[in-house]
């Protein structure tokens, strides 16, 4: 007897490994299928200005989107956004603007705002975005580039420029909010949604 007990498999809609390995972890039975959106487009177009709401909206599009072509499954769809104060930022496009990233939070507190949402039939049936705080220690310019080249590429898969699963963590001295959170897919409201939903056997 396994966990999940749809006898199909719930479809992840992100190529993120962070959130593959956290599903995985959680005993859930997944395929993961990347939805093919023009993010960015997206946000500009919604005219939202909140990182919450612009994580859900995400969150939302790409479960509908993976969703819409693959009739009668559950899809999970997720996003994060990482804002200092009203200012948002998105994944850096090489070292350069990772730096320049990393130097603009650099003794400063940002917040992460990670959303959930599940779809079927191309219909959301529940959403979820949480926040944690992120403390990020005064960083010289020397421990920038010292962090940027034993982290190599992985700089540029995520929002500003670091993994907390990873190196990462040597930026930080402190952090308020959920592990999952961070990591980008609030993982406790999903179960229990999918337990409501009489999908879980645990």
């Amino acid at each position: 007897m396994t966990i999940w007990r749809e006898k199909d498999l719930l479809i992840l809609a992100s190529q993120s490994r962070a959130r593959q390995t956290l599903l995985a972890n959680a005993g859930i039975p997944f395929k993961a299928v990347p939805a093919d959106i023009d993010e960015r487009a997206l946000q500009t177009n919604s005219g939202l200005s909140s990182p919450g709401e612009i994580a859900g909206l995400l969150a939302r599009e790409k479960a509908q989107f993976v969703s819409s072509k693959n009739p009668g499954r559950h899809v999970v769809g997720a996003d994060q956004t990482l804002a200092l104060g009203s200012r948002l930022f998105s994944k850096p496009a090489g070292r350069a603007q990772a730096a320049d990233q990393l130097r603009v939070l650099a003794g400063q507190t940002h917040e992460l705002h990670s959303a959930v949402a599940v779809a079927r039939d191309g219909k959301i049936g529940f959403c979820d975005v949480s926040v944690a705080s992120m403390t990020m220690r005064r960083l010289s310019d020397s421990e920038i580039e010292n962090y940027l080249d034993q982290a190599g590429d992985a700089v540029t898969t995520s929002v500003g420029a670091y993994q907390l699963e990873g190196l990462g963590v040597h930026l930080f001295e402190r952090i308020e909010g959920d592990h999952f959170t961070i990591l980008g897919l609030p993982l406790l409201p999903l179960l229990a949604f999918l337990r409501g939903e009489g999908l879980l056997n645990v």
